[in-house]
């Protein structure tokens, strides 16, 4: 069960993975005593014979993963309170295809992920995929993980501001063992209000009882020793196979919401199939808005009476994904002074993000009033008395490409992944390990079904051959593009055999243009260090019993990042990317020495079993100019045997990473309820706020969707940014009722301050703060198209590259609980509870700006769901037939939506799930089988909760369980 480590240190579990470290032998006289063997925690490397850690530490072992049947681990870590989700498989727009953790909602990049306390690479040169991928962790190696959110800057470097996420695999196996497991949704679409929604706007929507997202995992684990029991190696192999879910599937996701509650409709993007014709008031003749009549052979123009389309349905809620790993551990003591130790890790992982179809998203402002492919009522609607003449119409035009089916990026990353060290002892007082470390990340992204922007132009510029009398592209004609075929868009949708007649095969395969990049990340690391435990040399204070231990070591490490698009992406000729992506190329190194000690102050005492000191320094020198000091100061006090006290306090000065710095600039889509400049906007802002912006009250344009462009990415004006982390805490193991033994309270405060922190600007902000003050600073980063003055058109963008943003910080307190007694011949239980109680969690954009408040809110700034409180509860009884049962119950508190007035509350979420296993007669073969969120909990909705924070299908899936109860039967063979 997981367990705070504390708890866990007291056990006599053998480490040697993490961070190998050379232990003295126990004396033979100590047989019938408790013989703790030195224990890596995640804090420190520095370790005695002391229960107590200075950071709360939580642990989740294997058993939690088997209890919970997750095939992903980011979906175990994810059920944390602690953890804020980021990255996960429910991403649809804006996914990366990697899995991240981010740590009490500081950012991914402050929180640091090791795997037997090495770093793992950065997942992906993508922008917002680039700290490390969970992915990369072979679950059913998984010994235990340990989560330390206390901060751990000057042990393992500043970039774990926010904490440390610690795989410990188990590289010591003997025998072979094959484990498979298969799994799947089933959900019951029951949401009768929604399904009323979706049919009243002619949607077709799910009703009934579905089963999908199948989930099939198969690993080999094979080890043996060698050299009379000197050595070991464990190898690995496993792959896992995850089918998509699609919106569709789910009624409460069968159209994408807009309005408020109590008045929700189905909202969705003016791109519509049947196609917009609009001037967006830029013309003479008036402003005019039109579509197909899709029952007029003709294609005769309508008004579009606030037609739109419904976006989601074709969307992933699930992306499918296919992974194949690879790896081994070994070790070799050849002498006390020598064991040598190694790691090679492989991963191939595959993932499809799928989201509506591409088409002209207004990337046209012109049409030639005498094209051939319009009829005359249609050429005298948008030319007046100029149809049929050689001159152009003012008409943007929207046409969704439905022909063409859903644009889809392909991502596939391959990793690679080697360790290799030697440690050992040098003397009595004395020890080391030194490493060497490389990683590779290689991503080959393929986009799919996207069209080109240069193109449409060309295929929607159509002239009559002088001839043959056959429409056909001016470019053609001209000889600048004979490959040019036109795209009728001017009659009733489907695919047909003439020009004449709408939008041919010949057509479609003109206009697409598939987008591919290619990228790598790399990881290099040489790290080494001394330990001594310097008893032998009189370092022992008068009133301790242990000895002052030290640790003094220098760490060299290089990140590097090279994004390579092709020509399609660097000149935004991808009508669905909204925007040109750049290459990138860059690198960042530093070399570091870090040191830490470990005081024994007093022991034995009447009023202190235990009193001591951890310190930790580490000074980094960046190859772009910063150096950065970091600093710890830790106190552990054991009152007496089951009763300790801690607190620490960290200082970091992080440097900008290589992924902060040279992540490739892209536009992407941020969520913002309405521009208010628009002359439909329910909340307008006055003229001269509009002016700000760059437009005049009711000039614009607004999306429907809710949708607007901003410019993501790196940013190589950055500067290093300051972090304090300050915890105190308490842990307690009754001892004086005897029906309390076995049980371990702790409870610890956390406060964490980023000043400077880095992070990309926010886009709805910036905006607002121009739109309300002019200020140069925000007004600056606001570009509205120079056609229509729009915020979501081609050309309009709101700068929201990283900067040094202000302030990040979270305070609160964590509470865990575990009880374990037993029940007489029933076997034994084991009770848990971690919860955690946010007081604040603060963000500031800007340093000029106000402090954001965002405990207990979603949206806006504050993103993601940010309950003040949530928590996460087992129950697990070891029968003695073999037989263990657990149940769980999973907390999210209620959240309200972020500034404002009539948003979406969500009311607190609570999930049951059970699971049992069974040992086939004490054969070492085990069954299991279980059920996540029993009761079928429909998620919380709302259609602000977009692809800019993590959202995706109304709701927030890594946040809640979005797609139903989850069904899982596996099965592990040990021989």
């Amino acid at each position: 069960m997981r367990k705070n480590i504390l708890a866990a240190a007291i056990s006599a579990a053998t480490l040697a993975a993490m961070q190998p470290l050379w232990a003295q032998d126990a004396d033979d006289d100590t047989a019938g005593e408790q013989i703790v063997e030195e224990l890596m925690v995640t804090g420190s490397r520095l370790v005695s014979t002391n229960a107590v850690s200075a950071s709360p530490v939580t642990a989740v072992d294997a058993s939690d993963f088997r209890a919970t049947g997750n095939v992903r681990v980011e979906d175990l870590i994810n059920d944390l309170p602690q953890v804020k989700p980021t990255q996960t498989a429910g991403q649809a727009n804006g996914a990366t295809g990697t899995a991240t953790v981010d740590l009490r909602g500081l950012g991914a990049v402050r929180t640091l992920v090791l795997m037997n306390g090495r770093r793992l690479p950065p997942g992906s040169p993508l922008a917002g995929g680039s700290s490390s991928d969970l992915n990369q962790i072979p679950g059913l190696l998984i010994e235990r993980t340990e989560i330390l959110t206390g901060g751990a800057s000057s042990t393992y470097g500043s970039d774990a501001v926010a904490g440390v996420v610690n795989f410990i695999m188990i590289d010591d196996f003997e025998g072979f063992q094959i484990d498979v497991q298969h799994s799947r949704y089933q959900h019951d679409n029951s949401r009768s209000w929604m399904q009323r929604l979706i049919t009243e706007n002619g949607f077709p929507v799910e009703d009934g009882n579905v089963w999908d997202g199948d989930a099939d995992d198969v690993s080999l684990v094979w080890g043996a020793n060698f050299a009379d029991n000197e050595g070991n190696v464990t190898a690995y192999a496993s792959w896992r196979k995850i089918d998509s879910v699609l919106q569709a599937d789910r009624d409460y996701s069968g159209c994408a919401l807009g309005g408020e509650p109590g008045a929700w409709r189905c909202g969705g993007s003016s791109t519509i199939p049947t196609g917009r014709f609009t001037d967006f008031g830029t013309s003479d003749l008036g402003p005019f808005d039109f579509t197909i009549d899709q029952t007029d052979p003709n294609g005769a123009f309508v008004d579009r009476d606030g037609l739109v389309y419904n976006y989601g349905p074709l969307n992933y809620f699930q992306r499918p994904d296919e992974r194949f790993m690879l790896g081994a551990f070994a070790n070799y003591e050849i002498n006390e002074y020598f064991n040598l130790y190694g790691e090679v890790n492989f991963m191939d992982d595959r993932s499809v993000a799928q989201i509506a179809p591409s088409g002209a998203f207004f990337v046209t402002d012109t049409l030639n009033c005498d094209n051939p492919l319009l009829s005359p009522d249609q050429a005298a609607a948008i030319c007046g008395g100029d149809a049929g003449g050689d001159v152009d119409a003012n008409v943007f035009i929207g046409r969704r490409n439905v022909e063409g089916g859903p644009r889809q990026n392909d991502l596939r990353h391959t990793s690679f992944r080697y360790v290799f060290g030697m440690n050992g002892s040098i003397d009595e007082v004395w020890s080391y390990d030194i490493y060497g470390l490389h990683s590779e990340v290689a991503l080959a992204e393929t986009y799919l079904n996207d069209l080109s922007t240069s193109r449409i132009s060309r295929a929607l510029d159509v002239v009559t051959d002088p001839e043959t009398g056959d429409p056909v592209c001016r470019s053609a004609l001209d000889g600048t593009d004979p490959a040019c075929v036109p795209w009728n868009i001017f009659r009733p949708n489907g695919i047909v055999d003439d020009v004449n007649d709408g939008v041919t095969q010949e057509a479609l395969d003109y206009l697409v243009l598939p987008l591919f990049a290619r990228g790598t990340t790399e990881l290099d690391v040489i790290s080494g260090y001394v330990k001594g435990d310097l008893g032998p040399c009189g370092w022992i204070l008068p009133c301790a019993d242990e000895p002052v231990s030290v640790l003094i070591g220098y760490e060299h490490r290089r990140e590097a990042i090279d994004y390579d698009p092709d020509n399609g992406y660097i000149t935004g000729d991808g009508a669905g990317q909204g925007g040109p992506t750049d290459p990138v190329e860059g690198s960042v190194s530093v070399d570091e020495i870090f040191m830490e000690a470990n005081v024994p102050i007093w022991e034995g005492q009447s009023w202190a079993d235990y009193f001591g000191l951890e310190l930790g320094y580490r000074y980094s020198d960046y190859d772009n100019g910063v150096d950065a000091n970091t600093w710890k100061v830790g106190m552990k006090w054991n009152w007496f045997e089951g009763l300790g006290f801690r607190a620490s306090f960290n200082r970091a000065i992080r440097a900008p990473n290589v992924r902060e710095l040279f992540a490739p600039q892209s536009v992407g889509l941020y969520d913002m309820t309405e521009d208010p400049c628009s002359p439909t906007a329910e909340d307008p802002a006055t003229n001269a706020e509009c002016v700000n912006t760059g437009t005049t009250l009711g000039t614009p344009p607004d999306n429907p969707a809710g949708q607007y462009n901003a410019l993501f990415g790196g940013n190589l004006e950055l500067q290093e940014e300051e972090g304090e982390t300050w915890s105190v805490g308490m842990i307690w193991e009754p001892m004086f009722w005897e029906w309390l033994e076995g049980s371990t309270i702790s409870i610890d405060y956390f406060d964490i301050e980023v000043e400077d922190a880095i992070a990309p600007l926010d886009p709805t902000n910036t905006f607002m703060n121009c739109l309300a003050t002019g200020d140069p600073t925000f007004c600056d980063l606001v570009q509205r198209d120079p056609a229509a003055e729009s915020l979501w058109l081609t050309g309009a963008q709101v700068i929201a590259t990283n900067q040094n943003i202000g302030l990040l910080s979270t305070e609160g307190v964590d509470l865990t609980v575990d009880y374990s007694f037993e029940i007489g011949e029933w076997g034994g239980v084991d009770l848990l509870y971690v919860g955690t109680f946010v007081t604040e969690y603060d963000i500031q954009n800007d340093p000029t700006a106000a402090i954001d408040e965002c405990e207990g809110y979603w949206g806006g700034i504050c993103g993601a769901p940010s309950p003040e409180y949530s928590h996460f509860a087992r129950a697990s009884w070891s029968s003695p037939w073999c037989v263990d049962f657990s149940l769980g119950w999973r907390h999210i508190g209620s959240v309200d939506q972020y500034d404002t007035e009539n948003g979406a509350d969500f009311d607190h979420q609570d999930y049951l799930d059970l699971s049992a296993s069974f040992d086939l007669f004490e054969t070492g073969h085990t069954i299991r089988a279980g059920v996540n969120n029993v009761l079928d909990r429909d998620p919380p909705l709302s259609g602000d909760a977009g692809a800019g924070i993590f959202g995706n299908g109304n709701t927030f899936p890594g946040v809640y369980d979005a797609l139903g109860r989850y069904f899982f039967v596996g099965a592990t063979f040990t021989f």
